[in-house]
């Protein structure tokens, strides 16, 4: 087949089917450890925009709280084990002991999932500046 006569695609955006690769760089944090590449990926990333810190109104995603997401593919069961590390605004925080079941709760019902591993690591520390521009904007915090 020619190149003339391939099928063409049309690239327009529906309702019924909202483009799926496109995200707002924006609302990325700087320093997160992921492979983009996984088919997990994008459903997990999703899930965690969902969980909000309940003291600041933006979600623990963006907020620059999640430090990593880890896939790791078990053909066996054919399941993906995923790991997460992530921290707190503080180590007082009073949701500490919550915030990795609502993680765990967000990311095992996506369908391919098996295990579900979240740590709370604290080096480095939060800071601010950790937070996605869009973040930082949504608080009117300009580091």
């Amino acid at each position: 087949m020619t190149e003339d006569a391939a099928p063409k695609q049309e690239s327009h955006k529906t309702d019924k089917e909202p483009c799926k690769h496109v995200y707002d760089e924006l609302a990325e944090p700087q320093n997160i450890e992921i492979n983009r590449e996984h088919p997990l990926c994008a459903p997990s990333l999703a899930a965690l925009r969902e969980i909000y810190d309940p003291e600041i109104p933006v979600n623990v995603y963006e907020l620059g709280l999640i430090y990593g997401v880890y896939f790791e593919d078990d053909n066996d069961k054919n399941v993906t084990d995923i790991a997460i590390k992530m921290t707190l605004t503080s180590p007082g925080c009073p949701v500490a002991q919550e915030m990795p079941g609502w993680i765990q709760g967000a990311i095992l019902p996506l369908d391919g999932v098996g295990e579900v591993d979240v740590e709370i690591i604290w080096d480095p520390p939060w800071t601010p500046a950790m937070m996605s521009e869009t973040a930082k904007m949504q608080l009117n915090m300009f580091v």
